[in-house]
């Protein structure tokens, strides 16, 4: 495959310290007006061992990342980049780092919006040397990568055969919520995000996920607060429109990935309560279950391991569940030939 040459600006330091570099790529104007959008590529270069301009022809993870986040993740970095990976991230148009003033965090109305965003990517780290790719991608970002993956495939763009595998981090496959409540809900929130996007969707939120994080004496990972608040974001019925239309996809068998799939969650839910200690080691966001039920749709490879007592991102959970986490992820990029030592 030919590397795709785009006029972006330089590597820049990031937020992350000395040993992270960051590419802000220009998208250009936003569908929703709301001014130029961006996506930011963020990668894993540490300093002391490495060229900051040097080609680098290991494996690539590429994180992304899902609703009121962004990448902060420096121990998944760390510690896949001790294991012989190249690790960068995106914060995809109108969040974490790509936010610009004025914009709504996180807004779309068409799920597609970020394919942009993450095409963009690919071509960052192919044009760094790598040639083969495997994304993670979290909540949200679960929802958003596996669609992109089966445009492109459909679309035969030649970028798709740089993907080796996917890893879904709890994926937003399904709505939360009791089933007849969202038959209800579906028609309502089609026709109230298609006259009214910009309304703001009541309830949503994350507190108590946000406060499990932020009270974790263990933790060892820090971020920015007015990135990824404790509350979530504001929500509107644009983009919750967006999201059930993309999940419905998926529940219509109209999406393959076309590559082996490893969906990492937590072994339960603890859904619609305040903190305790019990959000330390459940997931607080979505459905387990659902996930369980719905993962096997995306693809012909695809496993679903539960993690016993991890939170919604489960590279964020306590020590133990991180480091079955972890390992899973080593067994499975492994099995589907991403050793770096081959």
């Amino acid at each position: 495959m030919t590397t795709v040459n785009h006029d972006w600006p330089a590597w820049e330091p990031d937020i992350l310290g000395p040993d992270y570099q960051s590419l802000t790529i220009p998208l250009g104007e936003d569908p929703q007006d709301e001014g130029e959008v961006y996506a930011t590529v963020v990668r894993y270069r540490p300093t002391a061992t490495s060229s900051t301009t040097k080609e680098d022809h290991r494996p690539a993870l590429l994180w992304v990342h899902g609703m009121t986040d962004y990448f902060f993740h420096t121990h998944v970095a760390e510690f896949f980049d001790q294991h012989g990976y190249a690790v960068y991230a995106v914060d995809l148009r109108k969040c974490g780092r790509s936010h610009r003033s004025g914009q709504k965090w996180h807004y779309c109305t068409d799920l597609e919006e970020y394919f942009p965003d993450l095409y963009a990517a690919v071509d960052a780290l192919h044009g760094a040397g790598h040639n083969s790719i495997i994304p993670i991608a979290h909540s949200t970002g679960g929802l958003i990568v596996p669609l992109w993956l089966n445009q492109m495939n459909q679309d035969h763009d030649p970028r798709f055969h740089l993907i080796k595998g996917l890893i879904l981090n709890s994926p937003w496959l399904d709505m939360m919520y009791p089933k007849v409540f969202v038959k209800i809900a579906t028609p309502i929130v089609d026709k109230l995000g298609k006259a009214f996007p910009t309304l703001e969707v009541p309830g949503g939120d994350l507190g108590c996920y946000g406060t499990s994080l932020q009270s974790d004496p263990s933790r060892n990972w820090d971020y920015d607060l007015n990135l990824k608040p404790i509350n979530g974001h504001p929500k509107y019925f644009g983009w919750l429109r967006a999201i059930v239309r993309g999940q419905r996809q998926i529940h219509q068998h109209h999406v393959d990935v076309g590559v082996p799939t490893l969906t990492l969650c937590s072994s339960a839910s603890w859904l619609n309560h305040s903190y305790s200690a019990v959000a330390n080691a459940t997931d607080t966001v979505l459905d387990v279950q659902q996930i369980h039920d719905r993962a096997p749709l995306l693809g012909q490879q695809v496993s679903v391991e539960p993690i016993q007592g991890a939170r919604h991102d489960v590279f964020c959970s306590l020590h133990h569940a991180q480091a079955e986490a972890f390992a899973k992820t080593l067994q499975w990029l492994n099995s589907i030939g991403a050793d770096p030592s081959r």
